[in-house]
């Protein structure tokens, strides 16, 4: 693995701006609820059916590079006692902080993917208490650096029940190599017998977040799973979403979307 390869990457992050990120990605075209032909609601389904097997649930969750974003975790609170947020980025943990303590009269606005997937659930939750009891359980938010072998240092006590990540590894990862080393490194913040479930970009090369251009390793769906295999998991579930031209918005090149649901061997 190139550690300038990495510093590169991790230098390209300090333009990140979560608020055009954002836009470019959770608000419509692409976060339209009407149909699970777009690719936000998708993501929230392969989610839901997830959690809904009851075999994914714990103690503790620790999300991998939460990002700006809450929408991977909606599913996940009834589930587990205690919820982790990470990323490396300053920025983005603070986004996450002031959403959890509503303290941004500006913040990005998640009431409609609340809304759905306390309908895709059907367990007739009102969004409010759902909200509430995310915010609740979302009590940690850490620095992580993936790229290191104990990417959390000493913040954690015990490895946890399971893992969720979104767009994180390939959007971090300067080649496959240090992709897959990412996935193992993780790997380690996870009990044997654990639940790991993962969104992530096919075949993407680059996306845009304001003035930040972020290089992104294309990776193929037989990619994913090789990684997976290799890092000592069984793959439960496999999905994947073809991006439709009407959502090819020129904010990045993404091909389509992947889903995994993986469980580590014991």
């Amino acid at each position: 693995m190139s550690t300038t390869g990495v510093s590169a990457v991790a230098q390209s992050y300090q333009m990140f701006n979560p608020r055009a990120y954002l836009q470019n990605n959770y608000m419509p075209p692409r976060a339209n609820f009407a149909s699970e032909d777009f690719v936000v609601p998708w993501k929230l389904r392969c989610l839901a059916d997830a959690f809904a097997t009851g075999e994914v649930c714990g103690h503790t969750l620790i999300d991998i590079g939460t990002g700006p974003t809450i929408y991977q975790l909606l599913s996940a609170c009834d589930f587990f006692e205690e919820i982790v947020a990470t990323d490396y980025l300053e920025v983005n943990r603070d986004v996450i902080h002031s959403w959890v303590r509503g303290e941004d009269p500006c913040a990005f606005d998640w009431s409609p993917y609340i809304q759905h997937v306390c309908r895709i659930e059907g367990k007739g939750e009102p969004w409010k208490e759902k909200e509430q009891k995310l915010k609740k359980k979302l009590k940690k938010i850490f620095p992580i650096d993936v790229h290191q072998h104990n990417p959390l240092g000493s913040l954690l006590s015990q490895p946890a029940d399971a893992l969720v990540s979104s767009f994180c590894l390939e959007a971090v990862s300067p080649d496959r190599q240090s992709f897959d080393q990412a996935l193992q490194n993780v790997t380690t913040l996870l009990k044997p017998g654990g639940h790991f479930l993962m969104i992530g970009a096919l075949e993407e090369s680059f996306y845009l977040a304001g003035e930040a251009k972020l290089q992104v390793v294309p990776v193929s769906e037989r990619d994913v799973q090789e990684a997976f295999a290799k890092s000592g998991y069984c793959i439960r579930n496999f999905r994947s979403y073809t991006m439709p031209p009407s959502l090819k918005i020129g904010v990045d090149d993404v091909q389509g979307v992947f889903f995994i649901h993986a469980q580590k061997s014991t």
